[in-house]
């Protein structure tokens, strides 16, 4: 008896934990439901969004698609969370490296990221915002 009670409790910890990683997290579906559209793109606190400018590639919409795919600005490729979603890592064949981004804010109009640029140590801010 008891050991059919502990495979009872097993089997429904297992549905439990199966169930739950079908379902995306809140952080998955605020970042990937909207386009958003930069709203600053600054590196040590001084826009660089102008052209010629170290972020101008950034500039315009951003879609993170479900798939994790992505286009963000001018740059087309892949994205994907790290460090329990509160990272965000972008690659792109545009780019040498990975581009790892902490996420200071995501909400459901607001996504502001951060990063230290691994050329010149450019501390970088970009805030986007939710296109209506």
């Amino acid at each position: 008896m008891r050991n059919l009670v502990l495979l009872f409790m097993i089997s429904g910890l297992f549905l439990v934990f199966a169930c739950n990683k079908d379902e995306p997290s809140e952080r998955f579906k605020l970042l990937t439901t909207p386009v958003w559209e930069s709203d600053s793109l600054l590196a040590n606190g001084l826009d660089a969004s102008g052209e010629g400018e170290s972020l101008a590639n950034f500039k315009g919409e951003v879609k993170f698609n479900k798939d994790g795919t992505g286009n963000f600005g001018s740059y087309a490729g892949k994205w994907r969370f790290a460090q329990n979603e509160t990272e965000i890592v972008i690659l792109t064949d545009s780019l040498p490296l990975p581009l790892a981004t902490r996420i200071e804010e995501l909400t459901a109009s607001s996504l502001k990221i951060t990063t230290t640029s691994p050329i010149n140590n450019d501390a970088i801010r970009m805030t986007f915002k939710a296109k209506p």
